[in-house]
């Protein structure tokens, strides 16, 4: 995609005489946004297939921050942690934005309160089982690798007398457990998806 943007600017150069300078674009076009919640995508860097397409009318992405949320969202770790349908849902005000135990509001409350990037995982065992910012990075990258059902068990154990220190209830902190390791699977961390959605952006600008 980054050679299909570069040509294009040299055919824009070449046939219009127009010189584009896509570093440092608004990012605000609210056309652009009216495009991808069509589902308009085709040929769009990153939301162009069958499940992006189908999801931009339900998500409706108005402005920068949606379209990294976008971007991240159509992934193994949000699907399998089962993010993707509560996230739709509370983007269309069919159902109310909750939480999981009150101390997670400030870490989701920018999701509608699912995870979808990597940092919400540290941020929530650092929340629920009281973990230090190095425990919990700790914990997400044993997570995300292949692991046996003793060592996912053990992962388990510290986590759940983590949030029994924490004072939280072992049922709220057994599904929050459950969450972060379907997550890990595979995931995005935020910088990342915000690079992939800055490219997306340009490649739908270009295209409208």
């Amino acid at each position: 995609m980054l050679s299909l943007i570069h040509e294009a600017v040299n055919l824009i150069r070449e046939s219009r005489g127009i010189d584009l300078k896509l570093d440092g674009m608004p990012l605000n076009d609210h056309r652009v946004y009216n495009m991808l919640c069509r589902g308009d995508t085709l040929g769009v860097f990153q939301v162009e297939s069958r499940a992006q397409q189908a999801t931009l009318p339900r998500s409706r992405p108005r402005c920068f921050e949606d379209l990294v949320a976008e971007v991240a969202i159509i992934r193994p770790g949000p699907i399998q942690g089962n993010a993707v349908h509560p996230y739709l849902n509370r983007r269309q005000g069919r159902e109310k934005v909750s939480y999981l135990h009150p101390g997670l509001e400030p870490v989701l409350q920018e999701t509608l309160g699912v995870i979808i990037y990597q940092e919400q995982v540290i941020q929530v065992a650092m929340a629920i089982a009281g973990f230090s910012p190095g425990q919990a990075d700790s914990l997400r990258r044993a997570m995300s690798r292949k692991r046996s059902r003793e060592a996912m068990e053990r992962l388990r154990n510290g986590f759940l007398e983590g949030a029994r220190r924490n004072g939280i209830e072992e049922k709220v902190a057994e599904l929050a457990f459950r969450q972060i390791a379907s997550f890990a699977e595979f995931g995005f961390c935020k910088a990342h998806a915000a690079a992939l959605a800055e490219t997306t952006y340009r490649s739908a600008w270009l295209k409208l």
